[in-house]
């Protein structure tokens, strides 16, 4: 896997852009599309970033928002450019939901990534045997192409799943990792080590993560008792430009993000860091996993 960059952060940084510009000459958006003859709903769309915008419709509708600079004008058409490209999971697009394919961009993006997990280990800590077991149990509402009677995916399909999630681990072994955190509840661990087949590869794998400088791992004892957002799996995803703002990806009876500085995002934020304080400190959850380790072993 390349260690490219995804269309999503040029996306989300053109869509401000234009807005932003669109603003500064004074104009909404229902007059942008009677000017450019073009549907309200299509303005709209390049604005929220669900739809890419032609390097001729760009310098068309920089023309219309008086801006003629040659470098910003190249500036703006490289990023219209950076959005579109294709990357390696491309070819998962008709596999996968838009909010996981959207998930992957950011992944590829990001320069540090926070993560909390109530109920599995993390995709990016996974062995190939968990990863397949846990795919297999995923059900879905609507059976169909992809998914069997029983809601579950067809076996192609668990095996284009798994194949994806151990390509996504790849990003680890570029130059520029993303710094990871991951904070996970000790029901996931004692779940993981009740099936021995996999409790055991999974465990060891977890234990190879957390001595990564570039990975930190925290587990919440039962000891804690309840607490704040326990029963909720969220990940944050920060970017190296300082203008790109954080992402939370939410994941629950909806998958939700969330790309601004929303309340929602700042609660979240705020919630890891709660709970970097109640988890035990990296030292001790790598010897409380050394300590399952040899317990199975």
């Amino acid at each position: 896997m390349n260690s490219s960059t995804s269309p999503a952060v040029p996306r989300r940084r053109l869509r401000a852009e234009l807005k932003r510009a669109r603003q500064q000459a004074g104009l909404t958006q229902e007059a942008v599309a009677v000017e450019m003859d073009w549907s309200l709903s299509k303005i709209i769309r390049i604005e929220t970033g669900s739809v890419g915008i032609s390097t001729n419709d760009l310098t068309a509708l920089l023309r219309l928002y008086q801006i003629d600079g040659a470098e910003r004008t190249d500036e703006l058409v490289a990023l219209a450019r950076a959005a579109r490209q294709q990357s390696w999971w491309s070819k998962y697009r008709g596999s996968v939901s838009p909010a996981y394919f959207q998930y992957l961009e950011y992944e590829a993006d990001a320069s540090i990534i926070r993560q909390y997990e109530a109920l599995l280990i993390p995709g990016l800590l996974q062995t190939e045997e968990y990863a397949t077991a846990a795919i297999q149990q995923y059900r879905g509402r609507h059976p169909g192409r992809n998914l069997q009677p029983t809601g579950r995916l067809s076996p192609k399909m668990v095996k284009t799943r798994v194949e994806l999630r151990m390509t996504r681990q790849e990003l680890l072994q570029r130059p520029d990792p993303p710094q990871l955190f991951f904070i996970l509840d000790e029901a996931v661990i004692q779940r993981t080590i009740g099936d021995e087949k996999l409790g055991r590869p999974q465990i060891a794998r977890l234990i190879t993560m957390a001595n990564r400088p570039d990975v930190t791992i925290q587990l919440v004892p039962f000891s804690v008792g309840m607490y704040v957002g326990m029963a909720e799996n969220y990940t944050i995803f920060s970017f190296p430009n300082v203008d790109d703002q954080d992402v939370l990806y939410f994941e629950g009876a909806q998958t939700i993000f969330s790309h601004d500085e929303s309340g929602e995002i700042v609660t979240y934020r705020q919630m890891y860091e709660e709970l970097t304080k109640i988890a035990l400190p990296p030292d001790d959850s790598l010897a409380y996993l050394k300590n399952i380790a040899a317990d199975i072993a």
